[in-house]
């Protein structure tokens, strides 16, 4: 048998079982990032897999494909409304808000377990960032409904702020290995990082939907390769010309994700699936990677860190950030609770491996432990904290789902179902009354166990199933005659 023969077993494996421990999130209130780590634990040289890996570079490979897919899928969720939303208070959050984060939490690093100032401050640049995949997760699985304002700046600002925590990161270990290292050239590794990424992410996003719009594949099967793969060039590529990589790729997720091309849904669904094994493959390896008895040497140290980076840096640094952007107190009292780490601060805390800095694996040890007191803490009393602060919509607005079907993909056309609440500015009024774009027909109304065949005269109600059939450009402003601009 070759040796890759037992890697795939092993490997198909522990997938499978990490999906099926995902089922436990929402029963036990675990965040599903704990499960997936505890699961290449357990598969580890401690665990009853004894499986032993240390390989740090390969980890660090793995772990940067699977943040690609990620933050993709991150961007190709994160719409236009979104972001004019909540990109004031996430923008803040992911520049002042890291810097500040992590300035506070490296100065209790070094006091605390006794490192040199720089080092400090790199353990605190490692743990500076919220992430996009654990927050993520936490929303799907919270069973609850906050204000849409609070939603679009947690995610957005999870999915913005990496680039900031690697910089940082880079930053500090550039001064630790070069002392002489000048803030100008650091200035200029930021403005390249920043300007660049962002600059690649725009273009390639534009080029993307430009030819997603012109170009018809043989396959159906092809459309979501094909989207995914412009993700992974915009990581390549920005990466290539000294810029984020990271930040081009969500950007470039952002364009694809608010343009209108034929398949569109089912290509979402397959990235989402990407991302999600993407997920249980980089938290297994890092779970892999980690050695739970060495863990036990820091966990002091790693508790009081992480106490102050959750009750004191993420707050101090955010509240304000949080009031001057017009948030209530009860608001940003809960933004500054969710910020979750997870994935990124773990691969970050590799750098110092791969470098073979000084006291690199007591930093990553610290680093695993902070993740997981944070996940477990701040991610399992997200809904406790939402319902104590009084911010669950009770009844909700709403969102469309499109409902592919091929011939009416190919006629550029997209079948969508509208779910109507109590707070759907169509509820109570006439089909005719609701102003469709032209062309637009309303297909079918399901109301509990009947179904209608729609008229004009046909009053909608909450609760109500209506089946549209509408152009791909004109999904929006659909969306807009059942619920409104808000």
């Amino acid at each position: 048998m070759f040796a890759v023969d037992q890697i795939i077993l092993l490997s198909a494996l522990l997938a499978i079982f990490g999906v099926l421990v995902s089922k436990l999130s929402p029963r036990f209130g675990v965040p599903v990032l704990v499960l997936f780590l505890g699961v290449g634990m357990l598969a580890g040289e401690d665990g009853i897999g004894r499986i032993s890996f240390d390989n740090a570079d390969a980890a660090h490979s793995i772990g940067t494909f699977a943040l690609i897919l990620i933050l993709f899928d991150g961007g190709l969720q994160t719409s236009k409304k979104s972001i004019k939303r909540a990109w004031k208070p996430a923008a803040l959050l992911a520049s002042f808000g890291v810097v500040g984060t992590a300035a506070i939490t490296g100065v209790a690093a070094m006091y605390i377990l006794d490192l040199p100032l720089y080092l400090g401050l790199l353990l605190g640049a490692i743990v500076g960032s919220t992430d996009a995949a654990a927050v993520f997760s936490v929303m799907r699985n919270a069973g609850i409904t906050i204000p849409s304002r609070i939603k679009a700046t947690l995610e957005l600002e999870s999915a913005s702020n990496d680039p900031m925590a690697i910089f940082l990161t880079i930053g500090l270990i550039t001064l630790i290995q070069d002392s002489s290292t000048k803030a100008t050239e650091l200035a200029i590794l930021f403005v390249s990082q920043m300007g660049v990424g962002a600059i690649t992410g725009a273009v390639v996003g534009g080029l993307a939907v430009a030819l997603f719009r012109r170009v018809t594949l043989m396959a159906i099967g092809l459309y979501p390769v094909f989207v995914m793969l412009f993700g992974v060039l915009a990581f390549g590529l920005a990466s290539n010309l000294n810029g984020s990589g990271f930040l081009a790729t969500f950007i470039t997720g952002v364009i694809v994700g608010n343009s209108r091309f034929s398949y569109q849904r089912n290509t979402f669904v397959f990235i989402d699936g990407l991302a999600w094994l993407s997920q249980i493959a980089m938290f297994v390896i890092l779970g892999l990677l980690v050695t739970p008895s060495e863990l036990l040497h820091t966990w002091k140290e790693g508790l009081l860190i992480a106490v102050v980076l959750i009750f004191v840096a993420r707050p101090l640094v955010a509240m304000p950030l949080l009031l001057l952007s017009r948030f209530s107190f009860k608001a940003s009292v809960l933004i500054s609770w969710v910020g979750l780490r997870g994935s990124v601060p773990i691969i970050l805390a590799i750098f110092p491996l791969i470098f073979e800095l000084p006291s690199a694996e007591l930093i990553f040890n610290v680093v695993f432990f902070i993740v997981m007191i944070s996940a477990l803490l701040q991610g399992a009393s997200l809904p406790f904290a939402a319902r104590k602060l009084r911010l669950v919509l009770e009844n909700p607005r709403g969102e469309s789902n499109t409902l592919e079907i091929v011939k009416v993909a190919k006629d550029k056309r997209e079948l969508i179902e509208i779910v109507l609440h109590a707070r759907s500015i169509s509820t109570g009024k006439y089909i005719s009354e609701l102003g469709l774009p032209e062309d637009t027909v309303v297909a079918l109304v399901a109301r509990g166990e009947s179904t209608l065949i729609p008229k004009g005269s046909t009053v909608l109600r909450a609760e109500d199933q209506v089946f549209v059939i509408t152009k791909l450009l004109d999904k929006n402003t659909v969306e807009t005659c059942f619920y409104g601009d808000t």
